[in-house]
């Protein structure tokens, strides 16, 4: 089964890029998800248990730099075409 992530970690910050966010991104790269990234937060594909074990170590390191609230939502991919 393949799932997908969306999240955004917060609180936002216009000028720089911020360290929550950035170890949101390194999770998810090195999870090896195929990620991209949209105005309104990041989206993430894999296989279910690489996902899920991305989105529990997301959610503890973007807490634990900084974060102050964390938005995620997991759908299930259709298993040929990729969509939901």
């Amino acid at each position: 089964m393949r799932l997908m992530v969306e999240f955004t970690t917060e609180p936002f910050e216009l000028d720089t890029f911020p360290e929550h966010a950035a170890a949101a991104r390194r999770v998810v790269d090195d999870a090896g998800l195929d990620v991209s990234v949209g105005p309104f937060g990041t989206g993430a594909e894999g296989g279910a248990e690489q996902v899920l074990a991305a989105v529990a170590k997301l959610l503890k390191e973007t807490l634990d730099a900084g974060a102050t609230r964390i938005s995620v939502q997991v759908s299930v991919l259709g298993e040929e075409d990729g969509t939901p």
